[in-house]
């Protein structure tokens, strides 16, 4: 017998919406690149090889940034113990919106996600870029 989903992936998004801040691309354009706002993309390698990434965003895949985040765990990334804005994105705008909120209730202060993700941001003409490795500090 299949499990009955109880809340579907809309309405956690919908509650999600209502914890993080949901901005337009038109509104992230204007942030990119100003000081003290740091663009999070949370997609996995995959997406970044396939579809490029946004030049200077960090890159922290989703499932480890409740990790990267908390300055108590063994993965804690400095990038995230610093006073900024921070702008997650991913591909389409949903897995952004459920890890703003997680974030968000862990208490870091300043977290807006992009509607659309990288995708709005790409139709939005933002500025987009092949991806290369690197390492994360």
């Amino acid at each position: 017998m299949a499990p009955v989903i109880k809340k579907g992936i809309k309405a956690l998004v919908d509650e999600a919406n209502q914890v993080v801040r949901e901005i337009t691309v038109a509104e992230a354009i204007t942030l990119y690149g100003k000081e003290g706002v740091q663009f999070i993309d949370l997609r996995d390698i995959r997406e970044l090889q396939r579809d490029g990434v946004i030049p200077g965003a960090y890159h922290c895949p989703r499932g480890m940034l409740e990790f990267w985040v908390d300055p108590d765990s063994p993965y804690a990334k400095k990038m995230f113990q610093q006073d900024l804005t921070f702008v997650l994105f991913c591909g389409g705008g949903l897995r952004s919106a459920l890890a703003g909120r997680a974030v968000v209730e862990m208490g870091l202060p300043d977290v807006l996600h992009i509607r659309g993700g990288f995708a709005g941001w790409r139709k939005g003409e933002g500025v987009i870029a092949e991806y290369i490795e690197k390492a994360h500090a």
